[in-house]
């Protein structure tokens, strides 16, 4: 497991706690020789990690639609970035060249990011472990509503169990690199009427 993909926002949150786990994730990855994947910004928790991993000699990946260069968020001080057409190719490329994932806190785009993989790997279109990191508690009501789907009827375990949650960035990290799963054939998690 050598490349893994962050999922993170592009603000920094109110709470310091965010820029500082951001900070210490990032010279994590450093000093466990791993490449950081990510969107290729600036700003927030986004920029804070890429420039963490760099400041502790550690390589990063970028991956940026070319729309957003407009907007001068695009870091230009990466190991190797790549500018894409679409949102979708973005996410597409960060996949191909990742080992795993890491949710940590964000917005409407790290939700995005993360429920597509997660269904990506519901479809075993990859086998990659995604891990959440629950900082401050603040994935508290998402997994609270992950249980209620599963409480309903509308996820399996096996897939809930997809997902591995841990409030340290170093204890996640080490479960990733641990982690074993099934294959999902296509179609299992489909209830047939």
């Amino acid at each position: 497991m050598k490349n893994i993909l962050v999922y993170c926002g592009s603000s920094t949150g109110f709470n310091e706690i965010y820029k500082n786990t951001a900070v210490a994730a990032g010279k994590t990855l450093a000093q466990a020789q791993k490449t950081l994947v990510y969107g290729a910004g600036t700003v927030g928790i986004m920029g804070i990690i890429a420039d963490a991993v760099l400041e502790n000699g550690g390589s990063v990946i970028g991956i940026i639609p070319s729309f957003m260069e407009k907007w001068e968020v695009q870091h230009n001080g990466l190991t190797e970035l790549h500018v894409v057409e679409t949102m979708h190719e973005r996410k597409q490329l960060m996949a191909e060249l990742s080992d795993a994932v890491i949710a940590l806190p964000g917005g409407w785009g790290t939700m995005d990011e993360l429920f597509e993989i997660l269904t990506w790997k519901q479809l075993s279109l990859h086998q990659m472990p995604v891990g959440l990191l629950n900082t401050n508690g603040f994935y508290d009501p998402l997994l609270a509503m992950i249980d209620k789907m599963v409480d309903e009827g509308f996820l399996k375990p096996v897939n809930r169990d997809m997902l591995l949650v841990d409030d340290n960035f170093d204890s996640l990290l080490n479960r990733l690199e641990q982690a074993a799963y099934p294959d999902f054939p296509v179609g299992k998690w489909i209830d047939k009427a």
